[in-house]
């Protein structure tokens, strides 16, 4: 069974801090999943099922110059 953690918070700033210690304590594989789960969410919701760019995350390389 797959557990559901439940906050309560008395104001945003509290709530958005419980959020950045969730996500901060999840192991980076953990963290990769949700963002896939999340991807895959909204594709549903789109109903963009056939789109080809929804197979995995992009790999963007910019390379910077400094002085």
């Amino acid at each position: 069974m797959e557990k559901i953690c439940v906050n309560t918070a008395t104001s945003f700033a509290d709530a958005e801090k419980f959020d950045e210690d969730y996500y901060f304590n999840l192991t980076s594989l953990e963290r990769l999943e949700t963002v896939q789960f999340l991807r895959e969410s909204y594709y549903k919701i789109k109903k963009d099922l056939n789109n080809e760019s929804r197979k995995g995350l992009r790999r963007v390389v910019k390379v910077i110059k400094q002085k």
